[in-house]
């Protein structure tokens, strides 16, 4: 695909090491010279530097034609006249970034009009994944498949939980639920299990079920958890503003603080359901003062990683039930799981994996069989999501007959309205949506999973 990046910021960025290696053609434009030339010496891209919402700029960018622009920019207004310019001049499809809640709604309705096929807001979209992460006290993480039928969900092997000591193997035998377990993060490692594979205390394990499997599962290893109900959320970022926003239309009971206090007194004024606090959020006083060991869940949403990890850790000794951070440097994710972080959150990351799978269902149309990807332990594992509609020499074969390359799984396997949890008895058949989990990069059929 011919693919243009507009705006080379940490999303920009990003995304550009997302798609990098994937065969793609990509053209990168940005005011920053520097930037680009240090973008080009080190991806095999081409760029220009300029006004990315010009039409010469683009011109000269060789945008028309391409497949895909995204724009990324700091300026919303600028973001959706670069996506109207270059859907003017030929572009297939446009993303653009739109962050203020005012233009949000409007922009929605107005998107074909101005030539936009899909709009991200990093700030809303990680409010939404810290959203579910509350709303499912017993999940550290969830992605779905197969328009929601299926979840992807991690969860912590924690002390007293039945998953500890055994083996998928026993699992198998003494489980009455049945979910498959794909992956395992062991501090830095991350495993694709085998029968024999032993759960230990403080694996973070994905895996796959239905809702509601995935509940009886969780209640049957003692992993079940009480709703939380009073949340505590430093930091009155944009992500602060819609998270207590949707928090508190669901009868959370919501403190804020926030340290500027032209800033709180606005978000004082725009959510009245909310307790707003003018503050310090990392001052260990103003935190006990306002109840943070009475809390069930704690968000930290601070400008500063180190300061979210600071108050993380503090919220965590003040047996807070949930504590979730913002993570924006992926130098530190190495360090998280020993200090105890063990939610943690990243706008980049979340709205990289959004694009990549909008990109993937272009490349659909045109040859590619996902539907749905997701990009799991930093990076490290790929769930994809696959459309069996070729025909193939892998159907109506159980899978204990077909050689699977080393490091894939075939996780969950969706034929119409069923759900099927395979063992080596399940077969693949024409139409059957099959989800792969693989440490492999890249992967664009079903058949490439097989040796």
């Amino acid at each position: 695909m011919k693919i243009v990046i507009i705006g080379l910021g940490t999303i920009g960025k990003t995304i550009l090491k997302s798609l990098s290696g994937e065969g793609h053609t990509i053209t990168i434009i940005d005011e920053n010279k520097d930037k680009i030339e240090a973008l080009i010496e080190r991806y095999d891209v081409s760029g220009v530097v300029g006004n990315g919402a010009c039409l010469d700029i683009q011109r000269e960018a060789g945008v028309q034609g391409a497949d895909l622009a995204i724009v990324l920019t700091n300026s919303d207004e600028l973001n959706v006249f670069a996506c109207l310019v270059a859907k003017k001049i030929g572009v297939k499809n446009t993303i653009a970034r739109v962050r203020n809640p005012d233009y949000r709604k409007q922009i929605m309705e107005m998107k074909d009009e101005l030539g936009i096929s899909m709009i991200v807001n990093p700030e809303k979209d990680t409010a939404t994944e810290i959203f579910n992460l509350i709303n499912l006290p017993s999940i550290a993480q969830v992605e779905h498949f197969a328009k929601g039928r299926v979840l992807l969900a991690e969860i912590v092997a924690e002390k007293g939980c039945s998953l500890v000591g055994e083996t998928l193997i026993s699992l198998g035998r003494n489980l009455k639920t049945k979910v498959l377990i794909c992956a395992v993060q062991r501090g830095k490692s991350v495993i694709i299990p085998t029968g024999n594979f032993m759960i230990e205390e403080g694996d973070r394990i994905h895996l796959t079920s239905d809702s509601k499997s995935l509940r009886d599962f969780l209640a049957e290893v003692n992993l079940v958890k009480s709703p939380l109900k009073n949340i505590m959320i430093v930091g009155g970022s944009k992500i602060g503003y819609y998270l207590a926003d949707e928090l508190s239309k669901k009868k959370y009971k919501i403190k804020l603080i926030e340290s500027n206090r032209a800033i709180a007194e606005e978000l004082a004024d725009d959510l009245p359901r909310v307790t707003v606090i003018h503050g310090n959020g990392a001052q260990h006083d103003l935190l006990l003062e306002e109840g943070i060991e009475a809390m069930d869940a704690f968000v930290a949403l601070t400008d500063i990683d180190e300061e979210n990890m600071v108050v993380s850790m503090f919220a965590n000794k003040m047996k807070v039930r949930k504590t979730i951070t913002q993570i924006k440097s992926d130098d530190l994710y190495g360090m998280l799981d020993e200090l105890g972080i063990n939610n943690n959150v990243s706008p980049k990351d979340i709205v990289a994996d959004r694009i990549i799978s909008y990109i993937r269902a272009i490349a659909n149309t045109r040859g590619s069989n996902v539907l749905t990807l997701y990009r799991l332990v930093h990076n490290q594992v790929e769930a994809l999501e696959f459309l069996a509609k070729k025909q193939a020499q892998i159907y109506d074969k159980p899978l204990k007959e077909l050689k699977i390359k080393e490091n894939c799984l075939i996780a969950c396997i969706i034929r119409q309205s069923e759900v099927i949890i395979p063992n080596g008895n399940a077969c693949i058949k024409l139409g059957d949506n099959v989800i792969v989990v693989t440490t492999h990069k890249n992967f664009d059929d079903l058949t490439d999973i097989f040796e």
